[in-house]
């Protein structure tokens, strides 16, 4: 058998509004100054390692010891979270990544970095990701009762986050010093762990299970047989791998490469910034629309982001294509806030953390190698011609999704999916029993694009 489903529930229209909680307020500013600083990493470490002298070859290296220990470790912190409690795990894993970046900060205004320098301290930042990203989806529950406009807050969050950081890291790099880069992701860090820290009242997920005293290995069992007995959250993730592998594998390097040929580079600047903007919108429909069946309407929002590499491979216009852009934004932001929605209502709290853990590993192991494969395909049958196959496949993966039973008959909860709505009294917020959301996975970065 698996965990206890029960969920306590209220009616949409009479939950409050996200914003009136000071525990959310206080974990919106923690998360968003955490994706600030994720979004001027890659900026900042792409520009040490470039102007050392080691070149892109160093620049790969760099991003390989980095995202090595996420695909790693990450099952592993998801059975720590679930044991420490997030909150320990995400608090420790910012002091250490704040720690990443001073060391950073230090080593440049000392002169004479080396390379193995930055790949080990990035591994090490690595590792602490590892350690935060799944006890996200146990906490948001604990700080809205409104889960799923909470997941669309934090998507609008994400996608401005990612349209600045980059932007403030080169500002910063460009008229101050690439160290001063790294003081201020720093403090975005140290930012994050003190809103953590600051949380009052949260539950721990080993509270609420019957395992907390189980070893490692039995918990990360424990957290397999939660994620294998649900048809509809393996289905996906399933459907995800090898959407990963066709799509956002040779879709994010080859489709830079063509539009950038097509339209310029200040081109493809405008039309990244228009996908941002899309996801900003789908955020906000997020927050309005609640569909009886929350897979089926993302699944089929998710059609619209076919569009993306479609545009590059056809050629069309920059300004069909930047609009192509914001559709295919929105589509992908309105998936992600209806799987998190989606599998936080449905996963106990006790096992969130790691069923969450097995979500995200799922999910970006595949991707890696969909972009070392994109090159030697686009060589070989043209990059315009591997985008086309991309779009073509991206429609087939999300049909076989819709196709499936599990997943197109999903309830926005269990006992709706069973036997329509139902209203429980008494507060989730308070009980720490409720929904649960998450913040990565089909649908989200970690923080480079590895779900959606």
């Amino acid at each position: 058998m698996t965990m206890d489903d029960t969920t306590v529930r209220r009616k949409p229209d009479a939950l409050p509004s996200p914003w009136r909680s000071g525990r959310f307020r206080r974990f919106f500013t923690a998360r968003s100054t955490s994706l600030l600083a994720d979004g001027m990493l890659m900026v900042s470490i792409t520009t040490t390692v470039l102007a050392a002298g080691y070149g892109a070859g160093g620049v790969g290296y760099t991003l390989a010891a980095w995202m090595a220990p996420i695909v790693l470790l990450i099952l592993f912190g998801g059975a720590l979270a679930d044991k420490f409690t997030p909150q320990v795990m995400m608090v420790g894993a910012d002091a250490v990544r704040m720690a990443t970046m001073l060391t950073l900060a230090g080593l440049l205004a000392g002169g004479g970095i080396r390379l193995w320098h930055v790949m080990a301290l990035m591994a090490v930042s690595g590792a602490a990701t590892a350690m935060f990203q799944p006890g996200l989806a146990a906490l948001v529950p604990q700080v809205a009762e409104d889960i799923q406009r909470a997941n669309a807050l934090l998507r609008i969050s994400e996608a401005i986050c990612t349209l600045l950081g980059p932007g403030l890291a080169g500002l910063l790099a460009g008229y101050w010093s690439v160290a001063g880069s790294f003081l201020v992701i720093a403090a975005a860090y140290a930012i994050s762990a003190l809103g953590l820290l600051s949380l009052r009242h949260l539950s721990g997920a080993a509270e609420s299970g019957d395992d907390s005293d189980d070893p490692l290995l039995r918990r990360l069992a424990t957290g397999w047989h939660e994620f294998r007995s649900r048809s509809w959250l393996w289905g996906v993730i399933v459907v995800w791998a090898v959407y990963g592998l066709f799509v956002f594998g040779p879709s994010v390097p080859l489709g830079a490469a063509l539009l950038t040929e097509q339209h310029g580079a200040g081109g493809y600047g405008w039309i990244a910034s228009a996908d941002g903007a899309g996801t900003i919108v789908g955020g906000l429909l997020g927050m309005r629309v609640r569909p009886a069946r929350p897979l089926v309407a993302g699944a089929c929002a998710m059609f619209f982001f076919t569009l993306n590499p479609l545009a590059p491979a056809l050629g069309w216009s920059f300004t069909v294509t930047a609009l192509t852009g914001v559709v295919a934004g929105c589509g992908f932001a309105f998936w992600g806030v209806m799987w998190a929605t989606s599998v936080q209502s449905h996963i106990p709290l006790a096992v969130l953390s790691r069923v969450s853990a097995y979500d995200i590993a799922g999910s970006i192991i595949v991707i890696p190698l969909g972009r070392v494969l994109a090159g030697p395909a686009a060589e070989s049958f043209g990059a315009d011609r591997v985008l086309l196959f991309s779009s073509v496949m991206g429609v087939v993966c999300l049909t076989v999704m819709l196709a499936l039973p599990a997943i197109r008959g999903l309830g926005r909860t269990p006992a709706e999916q069973a036997a329509g709505p139902a209203e429980t009294a008494g507060d989730p917020a308070e009980t720490a029993v409720g929904p649960e959301e998450r913040v990565t996975g089909p649908g989200e970065k970690v923080p480079d694009p590895a779900g959606p």
